[in-house]
């Protein structure tokens, strides 16, 4: 049996952590996995998302968590504080009071769990719907076709130009890692400490796949990727991708029900603030994933440390001992299934353009052609 966490720290906890593994570390990662299993594959969608990496892993985040919102106001300093709908009772930058964070718009005032009811079911689409749109909830195996229509509607519609295609990817690949680490979907059987999504596993997910998955293994450099993350553009793509607005287009053909042309003004709001608010948001989370000298080896804070009982190398070990890197694997496997259950059911996307010629496979044909020209 797991230990018991004091509610204080698990609180303190939720407050770090609710956006992390689960939120824009894992999903990038899912995303970025995703990507080169379709590449493997040569779906056509590839090199589309390469083009575009940018929105491609902007809609692996924001795509779906339009909770990314303050959930706070820090009383003495008047700045916004917590990640939305994650409660806080004291003020992360002073330990005083705060007051809930609201957005006002068109006379009415909404705070992140208000935006949260609204609007993270039609963003996750399998999960997360109010009570109220319970019906509304799509089966897993409804996905391919679901996005198969949003994606003829992001050319004939939302088009031309890649990007909205890319986004839309990212925000499929965002519901496929989330159905399955939350075991919303089966078929991972990943356990470290205490299970598969629990607080103390996920700062160990979280960290590995920062450092030994991304920043070692993949190369990535965090920083500049999660900066080129938030900077990429609102998709006008998305509410429709979410059922709100006017039904049009194959998706309004095939999924008829619950269209909500009256949230379309909020969500625009909403999408501008979760990029605002990212971009806040980003610097301190690099902060907190940040390792320390310990003696000759590298250790996690000491606060990540109080929260699972172990230092970053027993993390390592543990992750290795687990199989986390095949638990990411079967991610990157899983999205690219339904990336190509999507091209497989939309024409449209079976004759996008592929790679260019890198440069030697131009010098190999012009020189070629410029030995041919010269009768050599």
């Amino acid at each position: 049996m797991g230990r018991r966490i004091p509610y204080s720290l698990a609180f303190r906890w939720l407050a770090l952590f609710a956006r992390a593994v689960s939120g824009i570390i894992g999903h990038t990662m899912y995303a970025v996995l995703g990507a080169q299993a379709a590449a493997a594959r040569r779906l056509p969608v590839a090199p589309l998302l390469r083009r575009h990496w940018d929105s491609y892993l902007c809609g692996a985040y924001l795509g779906c968590d339009i909770q990314t919102l303050p959930e706070a106001v820090c009383v003495d300093t008047g700045r916004e504080v917590g990640y939305g709908t994650v409660p806080l009772q004291k003020s992360p930058l002073t330990g005083g009071a705060v007051r809930p964070w609201k957005l006002t718009f068109a006379g009415h005032e909404y705070t992140a769990r208000d935006i949260h009811r609204l609007f993270y079911g039609r963003s996750h689409l399998v999960f997360g719907w109010s009570a109220e749109e319970h019906r509304l909830q799509e089966p897993w195996d409804h996905l391919a076709d679901y996005f198969a229509c949003a994606a003829g509607d992001a050319r004939t519609i939302f088009g031309p130009g890649e990007r909205p295609l890319a986004y839309l990817f990212g925000t499929l690949a965002h519901i496929v890692g989330d159905s399955l680490i939350k075991s919303v979907h089966p078929g991972l059987t990943l356990r470290l400490l205490d299970g598969q999504y629990t607080s103390r596993n996920r700062p160990i997910q979280d960290l590995v796949t920062f450092h030994e998955v991304g920043r070692k293994e993949l190369k990535l450099n965090w920083p500049d990727l999660l900066a080129d993350l938030a900077a990429a553009p609102v998709e006008p793509l998305q509410p429709h991708t979410m059922r709100v607005g006017e039904a049009r287009g194959e998706l309004g053909r095939h999924f008829r029900d619950g269209w909500r042309p009256d949230l379309a003004p909020l969500l625009n709001v909403v999408m501008t603030e979760n990029r605002r608010y990212l971009k806040a948001l980003i610097p301190g989370w690099l902060k907190e994933l940040e390792l320390e000298r310990s003696g000759n080896d590298w250790d996690c804070s000491a606060e990540f440390r109080e929260i699972t009982g172990l230092h970053y190398a027993e993390m390592v070990a543990l992750a290795d001992k687990a199989g986390f890197r095949q638990t990411l694997w079967q991610i990157g496997e899983a999205v690219a299934d339904l990336f190509a259950g999507v091209v497989q059911l939309q024409p449209v996307l079976h004759d996008l353009p592929g790679d260019a010629p890198g440069w030697d496979e131009l010098t190999r044909r012009w020189r070629r052609a410029t030995k041919g020209a010269n009768g050599s």
